[in-house]
């Protein structure tokens, strides 16, 4: 049992990784006003990278379990998704959102010489709290669907 829900770890990672990559780049590079096709397949690149990096180191179904007991949820009820999906989304979106703004914004001044009038935290903040909040819906949306399939594929109870 311990081996399998390893392995759904792991593919959960890799799922909700690729999977938010996407969309927080592709709103990032939207945000940006400067969207090309270009940049959205390097965001996500770097995006998918860092994502599936944070899925294998951070175990983040032990995290949002160990949360969601401690506050004696039960699993699959509406409070635990809502805890679990706000944990997931406040361990990967700020990594994310921080080092894919911090790109953006070495890229520009590089590409300005310097003579760019930019503030980091003015790039920064709106985009963090756009991609909080789909970070959030994503992961709300995601989670239970991602790992009932994942369940079904290692044939594990839901109730385990």
């Amino acid at each position: 049992m311990e081996e399998k829900m390893k392995k759904i770890g792991l593919e959960m990672a890799v799922r909700m990784g690729i999977v938010m990559s996407f969309f927080l780049s592709l709103t990032g590079s939207l945000l940006s006003g400067h969207f090309t096709i270009v940049r959205f397949l390097l965001s996500f690149l770097v995006s998918t990278v860092i994502s599936l990096i944070i899925g294998i180191v951070i175990p983040m179904g032990r995290i949002t379990m160990a949360i969601a007991s401690s506050l004696h949820l039960v699993r699959g009820s509406l409070p635990e998704k809502i805890i679990s999906s706000l944990v997931s989304d406040i361990i990967y979106t700020p990594i994310m959102t921080f080092i894919m703004v911090f790109l953006a914004y070495k890229i520009t001044m590089i590409q300005s010489g310097g003579m760019a009038q930019l503030n980091f935290l003015a790039m920064f903040l709106p985009s963090f709290a756009i991609c909080m909040i789909l970070g959030f819906i994503l992961c709300y949306i995601l989670l239970p669907r991602f790992m009932k399939n994942l369940m079904k594929k290692y044939n594990v109870p839901e109730k385990f």
